[in-house]
Formats: structure tokens, sequence, C-alpha cells
């Protein structure tokens, strides 16, 4: 090795492709692995590693016969460039997204998707043609990081989290049921017939198993007795109602989402009186340093519609 040298006093191509030589090498802790990696072969990966040592005039690895590992030097180099890697990264993808275009992905559960999201989203993609929207659906904790995900739609009772989170609207609940099941079982003004019925359930409401909730805060709230009720869950609440639309039982339905059934008479709810004020509430959340200009764009026509609706 060099003793004159100190460091890499100018980058030029070369000595970059031999750091990102040693970058691969040292995440796969093998100069074969990392040869197939880069389309090389092992013995490639180590004549790289080797002259990148001479120029640095640190030793990277120790080598043995059957594998090699950092030097404590290497792990300090090899930590350093993943900073600066995740560095470099950042700013890429804060230039990249400085305008209104390109990729944002949006997490949301299932039955707000489908139920408000989607039927109004045709204005938004009319406002901002250039973002190509990309909306995921599930059950799971949010987690932006762990999801890749730039924003995403909660139903919660409670801020959680290390994220940027924001109201986005509060939400109501009451019993909904087809005209022909509010019939059959003589419901109309009757709360106390729901003994005689089927309720059904959203186990996931509000978290992974919110169970009978809505239903017995519901029923506690209003002082009506439903343990003899029968019951049927489900894992969505977008389920639960097209159930009660198919005369299945009697659904919670929260009035954001079921609105059109309503109106369209589909549903109807059978206590017309007995809305509950829900302790949940919408949130968003994002990255707190990612609020690029199409997450704020996008945030405000939620914010918009929310009003509207």
């Amino acid at each position: 090795m060099h003793d004159e040298d100190n460091g890499l006093r100018e980058i030029n191509g070369g000595q970059l492709s031999r750091l990102y030589t040693f970058e691969v090498a040292a995440r796969c802790a093998s100069f074969s692995v990392a040869a197939a990696e880069l389309a090389l072969t092992p013995s490639a990966v180590s004549h790289r590693i080797s002259q990148l040592e001479n120029e640095l005039n640190i030793r990277l690895f120790n080598r043995s016969h059957r594998k090699v590992e950092l030097t404590l030097e290497g792990e300090r180099i090899f930590a350093a460039m993943n900073t600066s890697l995740n560095f470099l990264n950042q700013e890429v993808q804060s230039i990249k997204n400085q305008g209104f275009s390109g990729r944002l992905t949006v997490y949301c559960r299932p039955s707000f998707a489908q139920s408000w999201l989607s039927p109004g989203v045709a204005s938004f993609l009319e406002a901002y043609p250039q973002i190509d929207l990309v909306i995921l659906t599930g059950n799971e904790e949010i987690d932006l990081h762990r999801m890749g995900v730039d924003l995403s739609i909660s139903f919660d009772d409670a801020l959680a989290g290390s994220f940027h989170q924001e109201h986005l609207m509060d939400e109501t609940i009451v019993p909904v049921c087809s005209p022909e099941y509010a019939q059959r079982f003589e419901l109309i003004d009757q709360p106390h017939n729901l003994s005689s019925c089927r309720l059904l359930h959203d186990r996931k409401a509000w978290s992974m198993n919110s169970g009978g909730g809505e239903w017995q805060l519901w029923a506690q709230h209003y002082a009506i007795d439903i343990s003899a009720a029968r019951g049927t869950e489900f894992d969505q609440a977008e389920l639960a109602v097209t159930a009660s639309v198919h005369h299945a039982g009697v659904a919670i339905g929260r009035k954001r989402l079921i609105g059109e059934k309503l109106r369209s008479g589909e549903l109807i709810m059978p206590f017309p009186n007995t809305e509950l004020q829900c302790a949940q509430h919408y949130y968003i959340s994002t990255h707190a340093d990612r609020r690029w200009p199409k997450v704020e764009a996008f945030i405000s026509w939620l914010k918009a519609r929310a009003a509207t609706d």
C-alpha cells in the first residue's frame, strides 16, 4: 500500500466503481456473492477491493480461505457509505418530487378505499394528470417506512406513531339494513326487536381485533339489549354492509361510507334518531420530511372532499 496516501483526494470514475464494489461485497459478506450481483468474476471483485485498499492505505477486509470479514476500519467506512447513500437517495427523491408529478402511494383500509376514496378520486386525477396515484389497502398497523407509502388514512381513536398526523374528518355510526329485512323483523322504530335479528360485525373496525365493539358502544349508549342476537363477523366494514344490503342482517354503518347506499334506498336506518358520534376519527399520516407538493395537493383534495361530503 502507498504510505504517502492519506485517502481519496479526488474521486474519479474508477474509484467510484471500486467503492460501489466494496459496498456490495461488504453488504453480501462474500466476494463470490458480490460478483454474481455485479456480473463480475470473484477474482475481479477481489482485484477491485485490493486497488481500493491501496488507494485508501486501509485494509478493508480480513481474508481467509472460506470467507471474508470487514476489518474495524472497513466497518466504519461501510457505515459511512450507507449513511451517504441514504442521504443521496433522499435528495434524489426530494428533487424528483418537487413538482406535481410522479408516483404517489396511498394506504388505507379496504372499506374506506372502496366506499369513500375511489368513488371521488376522478376529480383529483383530472386536476393532477401527471401524478401516478397508487392506492394500497389492508388492515395492518400502518408503518409508512416499511410499507413504502407516502401517505396513509386511518380510522382510530387515538394518534400514535412517529409520523406527522392530522385530522381528516369525524364519523358517526348507526344500525342499517335492507328495507325487506326491516319489514320482516318489524324493526322500524322498534330497536328492542334487534334481539331476534342477526347482527353483522366489522371485527377490525379500528384495530386488528375490535370484535363487536361498534355494536357494543351503540347498544350501551342507547340502553338496548342485544345479548340474545346472533352475530356474523367480517374483517371489513364494506363486507358487513354488503351482506346487510342482501338481507343477511343488521350492520353498523359508518355514515361517511354508506351515504350512497342510503340515498339509493338499498339501505335504511330503521332507528333514524340513533346515530352515535364515534370516539374514533379519520387521520392522515405522512412522513414529516416528505411533505412534497404532490403530497400536499392530495391532502388538500382529501380535506376539500371531506368538507363537502
